[in-house]
């Protein structure tokens, strides 16, 4: 593929701008670990949420849409549209504890929360399960996808697209390691925003082309196969797969799963019930606790709002454009418009938007995987701030030992990329495995008698129980238990029991660590015997309060959602009637908001 040295030059601009602002917040992460690691402290809600949303936008992320647009129609989006569910529940529920417990990282909480050697012992395992294994995977992904993205669109071979990557991944690698979270949320703003005006062009620029003819074009090139433009999955009463093979189609088992079970069950990666990872990492980086619950609110918002539509449209048309690619290549239709239906400038433009997206994820996740490996292990097992004389000097020492776990991280993730197709199945299974995890991590905020034991039984158990389900249940009892989504109702019955049983039979967090918890987070909940005796007001009302902002917000995202789709398509009865619901849900979350004055705590 040829570009214009129009393309050529937008892209040097872009990656010439990234190197700039490495450059510029320089000093200020290099001060200590929290500015390095939390912009210290002092991120408005604008930009933390701006973040969020940009690390979410991986260069795999439009792929992965237009993959399931070919194979289920808009309807697929609910594998990830449910997570707002969870999303809205850590905005109310969780953000202002994060921003709260004044903590560096996610893991920090572990010691904050429980206490003894098994609190220890968490801690330092996840510093390195999360902070390289399961974060070298999810850099793997990514980087798989932008090699897929460089292959097609300059018709190069796998080696000479990993090796461009490997560039990419070096340049990120050092202006994140310079700057640090400082650093990485302003360039995310303005890849965020490059990324987004990219796929609008792009989606603008293929519907109304020749071929497809405007939205018109669009619909009746899917004459016959109208279900892909639903927004809701068919319904079954029993295990079948619909009237047409690629039909999303669900047993009220599964939509149970999805709806009822998983956004709070399982844990993924962004999307942690109660909080966690990076979206844990800018909300303790906020202003604020108001800051903190605006970026938290303002993610769910643009995460489920803003960004899908473009590329729901440049899917559909990728399918019709592309009818000959395999399923499981769906994807590259995305790339193959960018290459075929944009002329000079504008290719350069969206391939800035996929650099910007790839770049934003990557940032990320070194700064976000080398914090955990400073904080939680180095400093908190290798060697202790008490190893140094001087508190300035134990800062520069440990500043210096992030930037070597970022290249670390960075080469590691490498190398895991050149093995992504072995690495992609682990990946899934220990995705999978999460299911159980997520209840723990939502009570250990709520109810004093989690402990560590809690966790480490929850993490461990649905190990057992998804590979019981796999090697056992599923040859046995066949099909309907797949379908039915089995393995999760199984992996999370499981897991409960085994999480509630351990708890019980464990001693719990010492008292000193619990009273010190509690007073220095508030939260709400099960810990009456911690509270003080002037701490009259009760807890029901406040969670009541929370419930009810966290319900509307959920119908004015969702039906915001629809209501932006059906605009575009062209239902104008439809359209009416989702912004009915729109404008009254809003105008509900307005009236809670005011009157339980929860963002004015």
């Amino acid at each position: 593929m040829h570009l214009a040295a129009i393309d050529w030059a937008i892209i040097a601009v872009f990656l010439l701008i990234s190197l700039y602002i490495g450059l510029k917040y320089r000093d200020q992460a290099g001060k200590n670990l929290t500015a390095f690691f939390l912009g210290g402290r002092n991120l408005p809600w604008y930009i933390a949420g701006i973040s969020m949303v940009a690390t979410t936008f991986a260069a795999d992320t439009p792929l992965w849409v237009t993959e399931k647009i070919a194979q289920h129609g808009i309807s697929g989006n609910w594998m990830w549209w449910n997570m707002l569910i969870g999303g809205m529940l850590t905005t109310f529920f969780f953000s202002r504890l994060w921003r709260r417990a004044n903590i560096l990282t996610e893991l920090e909480f572990i010691e904050l929360r429980y206490s003894g050697k098994p609190a220890r012992f968490l801690r330092g395992f996840k510093s390195i399960y999360l902070g390289v294994f399961l974060n070298a995977v999810v850099i793997g992904w990514v980087n798989s996808a932008m090699v897929k993205i460089l292959e097609v669109f300059f018709e190069i071979d796998f080696n000479e697209a990993l090796m461009c990557v490997g560039v990419l991944m070096i340049l990120v690698a050092f202006y994140s390691s310079l700057s640090g979270l400082m650093g990485v949320v302003i360039t995310d703003a303005i890849q965020f925003v490059m990324a987004m005006l990219g796929c609008i062009v792009l989606a603008v620029i293929v519907l109304n082309s020749d071929d497809i003819g405007g939205m018109d074009g669009l619909k009746s090139k899917l004459a016959g196969q109208e279900w892909r433009l639903d927004f809701f999955p068919k319904i079954t009463s029993d295990t079948g797969i619909g009237e047409a093979a690629s039909i999303f189609s669900l047993s009220i088992g599964a939509f149970l799963s999805y709806v009822v079970i998983q956004w709070w069950a399982s844990w993924y990666p962004g999307a942690e019930p109660g909080g966690g990872g990076y979206v844990a990492q800018r909300m303790m980086s906020a202003k604020n606790e108001k800051h903190a619950i605006y970026a938290t609110l303002f993610f769910q918002i643009a995460h489920y709002c803003l960004r899908p539509w473009p590329w729901i449209i440049v899917g559909l048309c990728a399918f019709v454009l592309y009818p000959d690619l395999p399923m499981n290549e769906s994807g590259k239709g995305f790339v193959l418009v960018m290459r075929d239906y944009l002329p000079a400038g504008l290719k350069g433009m969206l391939l800035v938007a996929f650099l910007g997206a790839y770049m934003s994820t990557i940032s990320t996740q070194l700064n976000w995987g080398a914090s955990y490996l400073t904080n939680d292990l180095y400093r908190r097992f290798i060697k202790p701030e008490s190893a140094f004389s001087d508190e300035g000097l134990a800062q520069k020492h440990y500043i210096r030992a992030a930037k070597l776990f970022t290249v670390g991280i960075m080469l590691f993730a490498f190398y895991a990329t050149t093995q992504i197709t072995s690495i992609d199945a682990a990946a899934r299974f220990l995705i999978d495995c999460g299911a159980g995890l997520g209840m723990v991590l939502i009570l250990r905020w709520y109810w004093w008698r989690i402990n560590a034991w809690s966790e480490i039984a929850a993490t461990i158990a649905p190990f057992f129980a998804y590979s019981f389900c796999k090697f056992w249940l599923e040859e046995h009892l066949g099909s309907d238990f797949v379908l039915n989504n089995g393995t999760l109702f199984v992996t999370v019955g499981f897991t409960t029991l085994v999480w509630v049983i351990v708890t019980f039979l464990t001693p719990p967090t010492a008292e000193s660590t619990l009273s010190k918890f509690y007073n220095l987070v508030k939260p709400l909940g099960a810990w009456s015997q911690f509270r003080n005796a002037d701490e009259s007001s009760p807890d029901e009302g406040k969670i009541m309060w929370l419930v009810f902002s966290w319900i509307s917000a959920i119908i004015m995202t969702y039906s915001t959602l629809f209501l932006t789709g059906k605009l575009i398509l062209q239902e104008w009865d439809d359209s009416i009637a989702w912004g009915v619901v729109a404008t009254a849900s809003f105008l509900c979350f307005k009236m809670i908001v005011k009157k339980s004055k929860i963002l004015d705590d």
